[in-house]
């Protein structure tokens, strides 16, 4: 009998969160962790808790953390005998896999041969519909495949609407939903070109698309001793762009029937292709009850905490316990689920301008510490958020005795989070997990689409208000307490004796002007045209309590620079203090397309001299894995291009100029 290897030393390939997660269970386990980082991560949190770490020479996932070679070579210098590849990057690259066993590490994941058997989505969706897994009808549309009426033909074949899918690859990235033959060369030609950029093949296939669908997905577990188990269900179906953002477990829309129905084909889908690892079977949830397989995930999943909440697993121990040649242990084959998991994605970005990336500093990240609330993060204060990356910051989780309690719990803990410095979803997230339809578990993968009053909740003027004097009246005490010299006092201000002091505050678009002044009669506080009602006030640098109509309000106020960040009455506003007057040409000329966010241009959809219709494509950015169109925002002309094929642009950057059509006068 073969004694187990024991792993002592572990070289995670990953960045961020999953990086951390991962060492997290090894330092349980007495195993040593080797980081590898590019130059944006020498100071990340995750390079700081390795027990040692391995520079890899750049910025860009093509030259650091997908460098194969450049990994094997930190484990081999290291004397790590196993790699983890977390998610993404290298943990569904079959080649790399091969290339760790060729040097003698331990790959943490299934075979090669399983991630071949699932690299390709339709030879996949083929080995499934053989091993008797339900399948959704579709086509191959190659990279040679040209001829839009035999793609329009294959599309009225299957049936509309239908989905355009990057055969290599996943999270949303080379999707589009056709609904009529008129948009179907457009979207393949769109989808080919983001596939091509985010996986290297640009083949797509067309599949009916399910109405109104759910995500659900299995977990799935097997050893090397041929036993597959299945770990229940997770719900995914609250998406944008066709990217999970609030997952949970179990689904509100599973019983005990249908569950065992999708145990069983997930645990068939593992067992065709000799699944080694943990792993993750996906299928669309028709509003009928059937189920189509999308994909297997051969790797651990983002989501995959909600899972080892409800059953008190710990995913990662049992990989590398598989790895070491270990049998599945009891409390895997014999798993329950015990009460309800949510999951929330927090990502840097910016929701109701349509979820585009945002980059930046966090000068401030606390999650506070509930009772059944855990956090996974990779970011820390000082933290800065780059371009080369994604775009989450941390995934926020809670559990409880029932779906309730879960959500609950879990919106508390994002309401009171204090995220300073950079743009995030939390509103977004906070307002799903209060809306009744979602606690009423009435939801698809079109439900931030009905619900579009969550991507722009709008900003309530009392609270606004509330925060805007806090910010003042803090700084107010910070100046009189000497915590700022007098040359940081923003030129906004104007400090009059006997007269209104005024400060201006810049939100969003939006310019607020703060008077106040202490009477002998009490605090005169005003906000625009909205005069607070204050009793009393209590100010200090970092916390003011404003007691307004016999209600004492508490703030917290964190300061950088001229950046005002205020928490309180279950909310959060970032202001900017401004001077009264601009900055000379500070301004972008009149037509002027502006960068939205930094990023690479990656396409230029018309030349100088052409004319344009409102809403047409004029540069197509890449940030953050996604593309990102720049359209002509009115009729006109297109006057100038200042951006070129490859280049980096920062927020702002102007890309074009669009002359407007001149109205005739009738």
């Amino acid at each position: 009998m073969s004694i187990p290897l024991t792993i002592t030393k572990l070289l995670v390939a990953n960045r961020g969160e999953i990086a951390l997660r991962v060492m997290r269970t090894a330092r349980e386990m007495d195993v040593a962790t080797v980081a590898v980082f590019s130059d944006p991560d020498a100071d990340a949190p995750f390079v700081r808790a390795a027990d040692e770490a391995v520079r890899l020479p750049g910025a860009s996932p093509a030259d650091t953390y997908l460098r194969g070679d450049l990994v094997i070579a930190a484990a081999l210098a290291t004397g790590a005998q196993a790699i983890h590849p977390g998610y993404g990057f290298l943990s569904e690259n079959a080649g790399f896999a091969r290339d760790c066993a060729a040097a003698g590490l331990v790959f943490v994941g299934p075979t090669p041969e399983a991630i071949d058997a699932m690299g390709s989505k339709t030879a996949a969706k083929e080995l499934m519909a053989a091993a008797g897994v339900p399948v959704l009808p579709g086509v191959v549309a190659g990279e040679d495949t040209d001829s839009g009426q035999d793609l329009v033909a294959e599309a009225e074949r299957i049936g509309y609407p239908v989905l355009v899918k990057a055969a290599f690859g996943g999270g949303g990235r080379g999707m589009r939903i056709v609904r009529g033959p008129g948009e179907v060369q457009a979207a393949v030609d769109s989808a080919r070109r983001e596939a091509v950029s985010a996986f290297g093949d640009g083949t797509v296939f067309l599949e009916r698309y399910v109405e109104r669908p759910r995500h659900v997905e299995v977990q799935v577990v097997g050893d090397t001793h041929g036993t597959v188990v299945h770990l229940f269900e997770r719900e995914c179906s609250v998406q944008r762009r066709y990217q999970k953002v609030l997952e949970e477990a179990p689904s509100p829309a599973v019983d005990d029937e249908l569950r065992a129905r999708l145990g069983k084909a997930a645990v068939a889908a593992a067992q065709a292709i000799g699944y080694v690892g943990a792993g993750t079977v996906e299928f669309v949830l028709a509003p009928d009850g059937d189920f189509f397989f999308l994909e297997v995930n051969t790797r651990l999943q983002v989501e995959h905490p909600v899972t080892e909440l409800v059953t008190g697993l710990d995913l990662v121990r049992v990989q590398l316990q598989v790895a070491e040649g270990l049998p599945l242990p009891p409390e895997v084959l014999d798993a329950t689920v015990t009460g309800h998991a949510v999951e929330a994605r927090l990502n840097a970005e910016d929701v109701p301008a349509g979820y585009l990336p945002v980059t930046g500093a966090v000068h401030r990240f606390v999650v506070p510490a509930l009772p059944g609330v855990r956090v996974d993060t990779g970011v820390a204060d000082g933290s800065v958020v780059g371009v080369h990356y994604d775009s989450m910051l941390a995934k926020v989780i809670a559990h409880g005795r029932t779906r309730d309690d879960a959500c609950r719990r879990l919106a508390r803990a994002l309401a009171e989070a204090q995220v300073h410095g950079i743009t995030t979803n939390r509103d977004l997230l906070v307002g799903v997990l209060r809306e009744a339809g979602f606690r009423a578990g009435e939801i698809d993968t079109g439900y931030l689409e009905r619900h579009p009053e969550l991507t722009s909740p709008g900003r309530d003027p009392e609270v606004t208000a509330l925060h805007a004097a806090a910010a003042v009246l803090a700084d107010a005490a910070a100046r009189r307490d000497g915590a700022r010299v007098q040359a940081a006092v923003p030129s906004g201000w104007r400090n009059v004796p006997s007269a209104d002091q005024v400060a201006v505050l810049q939100l969003g678009d939006d310019q607020l002007e703060v008077r106040y002044r202490r009477a002998r009669d009490g605090w005169r506080i005003a906000v625009g045209d909205t005069r607070l009602a204050v009793d009393g006030v209590e100010v200090a640098p970092d916390r003011v309590v404003l007691t307004v109509a016999g209600v004492r309000r508490p703030c917290t106020v964190h300061r950088v620079g001229d950046d005002v960040f205020v928490d309180g009455a279950g909310a959060s506003t970032a202001f900017t203090e401004v001077p009264r007057f601009p900055v000379p040409g500070s301004a972008a000329g009149e037509g002027s397309l502006l960068a939205p966010m930094p990023g690479t241009v990656v396409r230029l959809a018309v030349a100088e001299g052409d004319a344009v219709t409102a809403g047409q494509a004029v540069v197509v950015l890449e940030a953050m894995k996604m593309e990102h169109v720049v359209s002509a925002p009115a009729d006109g002309t297109v006057a100038e291009l200042r951006a070129a094929v490859g280049e980096a642009v920062d927020t702002g950057a102007v890309l074009a100029v669009v002359e407007a059509t001149a109205e005739v006068a009738g």
